[in-house]
């Protein structure tokens, strides 16, 4: 019986804290501030510097650094690493075929 009492008073306090919150925008902003994390995409800066290349790298540089890097997390078990260095060959991947159908566009 006492649980009950306290989830009851823990739910209304939540939703006047909920209330209280949207009054100020605080929750709107935490909304977004969610949503913003949660979304959170590899820049191409962050994708050259994880595979240690710059931007006058050609694609099979890149992919070459890939191999590597991926090759020795796989066999130090490190999956975070490993997962990472698989995120920014596909952010730079996108990268460079935008870059492809860019320059095959003016060409016509």
């Amino acid at each position: 019986m006492g649980s009950g009492i306290l989830i009851r008073a823990f739910a209304q306090a939540y939703r006047q804290a909920l209330a209280n919150a949207s009054k100020t925008g605080v929750a709107q902003e935490t909304l977004q501030n969610v949503a913003r994390r949660g979304s959170k995409i590899m820049t191409e800066q962050e994708a050259r510097q994880i595979l240690g290349v710059s931007e006058q790298s050609t694609w099979e540089e890149i992919l070459q650094k890939y191999d590597n890097l991926f090759e020795s997390n796989a066999k130090n078990g490190s999956f975070y690493l490993q997962s990472k260095v698989h995120r920014a060959k596909e952010c730079l991947e996108n990268v460079y075929q935008g870059k492809e159908q860019g320059s095959s566009g003016q060409n016509t």
